[in-house]
């Protein structure tokens, strides 16, 4: 991926009506450190901070699209708000883990 901006992650949490804070804590920054980057308008991310808020962006259902073959990067959406939800639930159940096979 190259370079992540500011203006890709709004997008992302606009699209997914995610919070700064659900960001945030998905992405395992402080909200304060996010509205710092927030409010750099459409500056570029460090790598290890774009890492952690794309695969945040992608647990709530959006997917970076980097920029190439003649088209500019963009965020669509992976799954609704409400699927990412329900994946999000069944994915912190919790228990043991178990093969699928049924007999």
């Amino acid at each position: 991926m190259g370079l992540l901006t500011v203006r890709l992650v709004a997008a992302g949490d606009a699209l997914t009506g995610t919070s700064q804070s659900e960001l945030a804590t998905a992405a395992g920054m402080p909200v304060d450190v996010l509205r710092l980057l927030e409010s750099s308008g459409s500056a570029g991310i460090a790598d290890d901070q774009s890492q952690a808020l794309i695969r945040a962006l992608e647990r709530f259902g959006s997917v970076i699209v980097p920029e190439g073959n003649g088209v500019g990067a963009g965020v669509p959406l992976k799954f609704t708000r409400q699927d990412a939800r329900q994946i999000g639930r069944l994915n912190s159940e919790g228990g043991p883990a178990r093969s699928d096979d049924v007999p």
